[in-house]
């Protein structure tokens, strides 16, 4: 007989309005301005919060940046790999992971290049950064089923294969520094250079 999840307590149900609040703001101002142009102090004024009770949730901007950023990363992810399900051919089924999240990351090209530094820089024990990296991690599996697929590359080179496939698209997409850059030019590079990779 399945255990029923016991309903959040008061505090937590604090703590999690205060965490999605914070998220809504600096998701907001990070969109509209840019990292570089918002303060923490915006962030919490907008949120109904004061800075000490932001700082228990993130202890810089580029904190804020991650949990913005990987809440929209994940569902980035989530599309594309539900969309990938449905195509045959290997190449197309990448790039229908690749592209949401190349779009995502495009969103504010600033905010996107900084997400990328921060999780190949951050602290890897603060818990947004961590979690970054665990969607990254998904990126990769999703990336080696693929490859999986009907013995494509075989399951020992599969990992092996995915984590550079993933390489190649957080590089073209860190390097993309120009805003007026078509997305579309930035996935058919990327798309170029996992081909090469794949057996022919």
């Amino acid at each position: 007989m399945p255990v029923a999840s016991q309903p959040l307590g008061r505090r937590e149900r604090n703590k999690q309005q205060k965490l999605d609040r914070i998220t809504a703001a600096a998701s907001e101002l990070f969109a509209e301005h840019g990292i570089e142009e918002v303060t923490t102090q915006q962030i919490a004024d907008k949120a109904d919060i004061g800075t000490g009770t932001l700082f228990l949730y993130a202890k810089t901007k580029g904190e804020l940046l991650l949990l913005v950023q990987n809440a929209h990363y994940a569902e980035a992810l989530e599309r594309g790999r539900a969309h990938a399900e449905t195509i045959p051919d290997a190449l197309n089924a990448l790039m229908a992971i690749v592209r949401p999240i190349v779009e995502c990351n495009r969103v504010q090209v600033e905010n996107g290049r900084t997400y990328l530094r921060e999780m190949v820089f951050g602290d890897p024990t603060e818990p947004h950064h961590s979690e970054a990296l665990s969607i990254v991690a998904q990126t990769e599996e999703a990336i080696a089923a693929i490859l999986g697929r009907d013995e494509l590359v075989n399951a020992d080179d599969a990992a092996t294969t995915a984590r550079i496939v993933s390489a190649i698209m957080f590089l073209s997409m860190a390097v993309s520094a120009n805003p007026a850059l078509d997305t579309e030019d930035i996935v058919q590079d990327i798309r170029t250079q996992i081909r090469l990779l794949l057996p022919q």
